[in-house]
């Protein structure tokens, strides 16, 4: 699993984020998902890294990175600290300015990044996301029943993190299975999946996890409507693609909603589940490729 990249931990305002760099070129970050860590990007990363300097890193929270303390009103795991924290782990890299690839919770933290930090990112692609703000303000009950894990992973602690801790090992291959589409579990490479099962035996990872929800539903959605009433958009080239088979391809206009958010809007639908980059790795591998390249 990326055995020969080259290994980093770099202190950010005190959290340390880990990651994973290799390549040569104009440099591109990618972010993961729930409920993964950097390991996700194993089947695009390194042919990515054939024209791009390529950082791999784990959100706070997951993976080998450290999991700060949780506070009240979930602020230590709000999008905007994890967008900070990657910020700052570019800088330290050597690289003001970056193109930006996220899936799941890391285009949530990305989409957070370019409002937040417009002048680093060159552009933008996210995978198999509409807007937190949009998800909450639409919800009825396809949604709750699909996405009940923002329910529950959101209560207050330590409920989830309880359950959860009873058999991590299910839960993480019980979410993989779930979200992908009809080769479930075994789209997966298996080292893939015990390097997930690895983190979020954690009961540190899992708590971790769980705050990144509780600030998905409270603070986050306060940086939302700020931006929201200022009229504030995505100014970047914004690629999305998303899952045909999955629920935001089902239940969305995905290209119609993120107009609403950004200023220069393309993508597609892949003929996969939520899990682009492990399910269709050679055609999100492709519409990335292409997106940089026109866009670099």
């Amino acid at each position: 699993m990326l055995d020969s990249w080259e290994r980093r931990d770099v202190e950010v305002d005190g959290t340390r984020i880990h990651a994973a760099v290799a390549g040569d070129g104009p440099p591109v970050l990618l972010l993961h998902g729930y409920p993964q860590s950097l390991a996700m990007w194993h089947r695009v990363a390194p042919a990515l890294a054939d024209q791009h300097t390529v950082v791999l890193a784990d959100l706070r929270g997951y993976g080998d990175s450290s999991r700060p303390a949780s506070v009240p009103d979930h602020a230590s795991y709000s999008k905007r600290a994890m967008a900070a924290d990657q910020v700052g782990l570019m800088r330290q890299l050597g690289f003001e300015t970056f193109a930006l690839v996220g899936h799941d919770r890391g285009a949530r933290v990305a989409h957070r990044l370019c409002l937040d930090h417009p002048e680093a990112v060159s552009r933008v692609a996210l995978l198999d996301i509409v807007p937190t703000r949009h998800v909450f303000s639409h919800v009825d009950r396809a949604l709750a029943q699909t996405y009940y894990h923002w329910f529950f992973l959101s209560q207050p602690a330590d409920l989830p993190e309880h359950l959860i801790g009873a058999d991590p090992g299910y839960w993480v291959r019980r979410k993989l299975a779930q979200w992908s589409g009809p080769a479930g579990i075994d789209a997966f490479a298996p080292e893939a999946v015990e390097e997930y099962v690895r983190c979020f035996s954690d009961p540190d990872v899992v708590r971790a996890s769980c705050e990144d929800y509780r600030a998905g539903a409270s603070v986050d959605l306060e940086h939302d409507e700020v931006d929201a009433a200022a009229g504030r958009r995505v100014a970047c080239p914004l690629l999305v693609l998303w899952g045909a088979e999955g629920f935001v391809g089902r239940a969305y206009d995905v290209l119609d909603v993120w107009n609403e958010y950004a200023t220069d809007v393309r993508g597609r639908a892949l003929g996969c589940g939520h899990f682009l980059a492990e399910e269709e790795p050679e055609e999100t591998l492709a519409a990335l490729r292409d997106f940089l390249a026109r866009h670099g």
